[in-house]
């Protein structure tokens, strides 16, 4: 599945103009997530159109990229990230970062991984793997 990453300068209504983009293009976030610098944000989402989104907001002057990721869906209950992390760990996996995804009543996550091949050929033995066409249409 494509993260979109945006990097945008930490200023009154910087995000405002990306959702505006989006909007006006007609893609919709599925999830986000917003972290910052003193100096600039770094803006990760799953949206409905990526290669979509990533042109039109490069060309209306923004940084942005696509990234591969993950996108997990984990039972609800006490220790499912725990074993999901020791799987991932116990096989030299690194998490580089993760944020939450909302999949109806199950819990869900996207991660982005060392390596992301290896680490889905593992989660996909315990765990269900969201395809990406089933992430976009949420």
């Amino acid at each position: 599945m494509k993260q979109l990453t945006v990097f945008i300068e930490n200023r009154m209504g910087r995000l405002e103009e990306v959702t505006d983009i989006l909007s006006k293009n007609n893609i919709n976030i599925i999830c986000i997530s917003l972290a910052d610098t003193s100096e600039y944000g770094m803006l990760r989402m799953i949206v409905s159109q990526p290669a979509a989104a990533c042109e039109v907001l490069c060309n209306s002057g923004f940084s942005a990229l696509l990234t591969d990721v993950t996108a997990v869906k984990l039972p609800h209950h006490f220790g499912s990230l725990k074993k999901l992390s020791g799987l991932l760990s116990s096989n030299s996996i690194d998490i580089s970062y993760m944020y939450a995804l909302t999949s109806g009543d199950d819990a869900a996550i996207v991660i982005k991984t060392s390596d992301n091949e290896k680490a889905e050929a593992l989660i996909s033995e315990e765990y269900e793997i969201l395809g990406a066409s089933k992430v976009y249409n949420m």
